[in-house]
């Protein structure tokens, strides 16, 4: 009897034990799909974040020249 007892409270905590763990996997699953999903939009930010700091840089060097050119007109006039 107290064996039968035993082996139902074993059963009952190996069931508990098996939920765990298929929560556990799940959890798993769950935080590898977001994690590439993250990597994925920082490959895409970072590529933008280049794309803009490129842009940033021949927008800089434009109104550089234009300057220059300005100060030329100037000093030539002056």
């Amino acid at each position: 009897m107290e064996n039968e007892n035993f082996s139902d409270v074993a059963e009952q905590e190996l069931r508990k034990l098996e939920f765990r763990v298929g929560e556990l996997i799940q959890t798993v699953e769950h935080l590898k799909q977001e994690n590439r999903m993250l990597r994925e939009q920082n490959d895409v930010l970072t590529n933008e974040r280049a794309s803009l700091v490129e842009k940033n840089e021949l927008a800089r060097t434009k109104v550089e020249a234009i300057i220059t050119r300005l100060r030329s007109m100037e000093d030539a006039v002056a």
